[in-house]
């Protein structure tokens, strides 16, 4: 739990400095931008292997309590909610309508991605790993909605083209279908499907 806790507090702690800009701000100011940069992605990817082993470590070793039993459509639902979470990541890298529309279609995917997680798994490294991630996508939100408001970053500006929607559509299904095919298996050690662990 506590290697869970830590990778969770880095990468996410990390990924909050815009929300609270004079921190940003200030160590872009002490470091420098490259160093800055640097030190930002090697910190993150730290914490992102942290949260990885952490949650891994946690829930197979059996020790997480189970917090509710998730109902028998809750896989069924969970599924579709991936398939519009890889289309709306996706859709962050194509200006197309579907980015117009969502507006920050990288936040709505990390949002739809817990909640869906959270629909299917009710034990506590579940609930504290994507509960975490939902919260900050919440308040990463509010607070780019508050620093557009007050002029401090623009709102994306850029014409929508329907090719870029097809593309974020093909793509985001195409790496979908893998994830449900094998590579959730592969990486994460349960099929999305069958939601038994690898051998």
């Amino acid at each position: 739990m506590l290697i869970l806790i830590v990778g969770l507090v880095l990468f996410l702690g990390l990924h909050s400095l815009q929300i609270v800009r004079p921190a940003h701000d200030g160590a872009v100011a002490a470091m420098g931008d490259t160093p800055y940069r640097l030190t930002y992605s090697l910190a993150s990817l730290a914490g992102l292997v942290l949260v990885a082993q952490g949650y891994s470590a946690w829930r197979w070793e059996g020790s997480a309590p189970i917090l509710y039993v998730p109902p028998a459509w809750a896989s069924h639902v969970t599924l579709l909610l991936m398939a519009f979470a890889f289309v709306a990541l996706a859709a962050a890298y194509a200006p197309g309508h579907i980015k117009r529309t969502l507006k920050h279609p990288m936040l709505v995917a990390v949002k739809v991605w817990a909640v869906a997680h959270l629909l299917a798994n009710g034990n506590a490294a579940a609930v504290l790993l994507f509960g975490a991630f939902l919260a900050w996508a919440v308040a990463d939100r509010i607070s780019v909605k508050r620093r557009e408001r007050a002029g401090l970053i623009a709102p994306a500006d850029f014409e929508p083209r329907w090719q870029a929607d097809l593309a974020a559509v093909a793509i985001g299904l195409t790496v979908y279908g893998l994830f449900v095919w094998k590579l959730h298996l592969w990486l994460i050690g349960v099929s999305p499907v069958a939601m038994t662990p690898a051998a």
